[in-house]
C-alpha cells in the first residue's frame, strides 16, 4: 500500500515536532557565564599557586612549572573521584579549555578503560580524547613555524 503525499507530510511534521521536543535547548548567555565563572576560578587558583610559590622565593619559571603540575594533579585526582566531569558539565568550556581540562581528557579514558587491561585498555584508549588536540596543536605550531620562517627569510619579521 502506497502512502499518499498528505500522509508523508503528516509523518514529517510529527517527526519534526518529536525532534523539537527531545532536542535540548541551551541558553548561550548562561553557558558563557558559567564558563566564565569556572574558568575564572581555575585561573584564580592558578594565580594563588603562582603567588604562593613566588612568596617562597621561586623564580617565575619554576613557580609556573609548579602551578601547572599542581593544577594537572588536582584535575586528575578530581577526575578519579568523578568530581571534575561534573564541574566540566556545569562549566563547559571554562573547565575544558585550561590545562586542567587537558589533564581530564587524558585521565578520563584511562580510568574508564582500565578494566580492559594495561595495554588494550589504558594504553590504547588513553589519548582517545586528547589525541586530536595534540595532533592539531603540533600541526598548528608547525604551520606557524613555517610561516614565521618564510616571513623571516622575506624580511617581514
Amino acid at each position: 500500500m502506497e502512502e499518499t503525499s498528505s500522509e508523508k507530510k503528516q509523518q514529517q511534521k510529527a517527526y519534526e515536532q518529536y525532534v523539537k521536543a527531545v532536542t535540548p535547548t541551551h541558553n548561550l548567555w548562561l553557558q558563557m557565564l558559567k564558563a566564565f565563572i569556572v574558568g575564572g576560578i581555575i585561573c584564580c587558583i592558578g594565580q594563588g599557586i603562582l603567588n604562593y610559590a613566588g612568596s617562597l622565593g621561586l623564580d617565575k619559571q619554576t613557580a609556573g612549572s609548579w602551578c601547572s603540575l599542581l593544577l594537572v594533579l588536582a584535575s586528575v585526582v578530581l577526575t578519579g573521584f568523578g568530581i571534575y566531569p561534573r564541574i566540566a558539565k556545569w562549566g563547559g568550556a571554562g573547565a575544558l579549555v585550561p590545562i586542567t581540562g587537558f589533564a581530564n581528557s587524558v585521565a578520563a579514558p584511562a580510568i574508564e578503560y582500565k578494566a580492559e587491561g594495561q595495554v588494550f585498555g589504558i594504553g590504547c584508549k588513553i589519548f582517545t580524547i586528547a589525541g586530536p588536540v595534540i595532533l592539531y596543536g603540533i600541526f598548528a605550531s608547525w604551520l606557524l613555524g613555517v610561516v614565521y620562517w618564510i616571513g623571516k627569510m622575506a624580511g617581514v619579521f
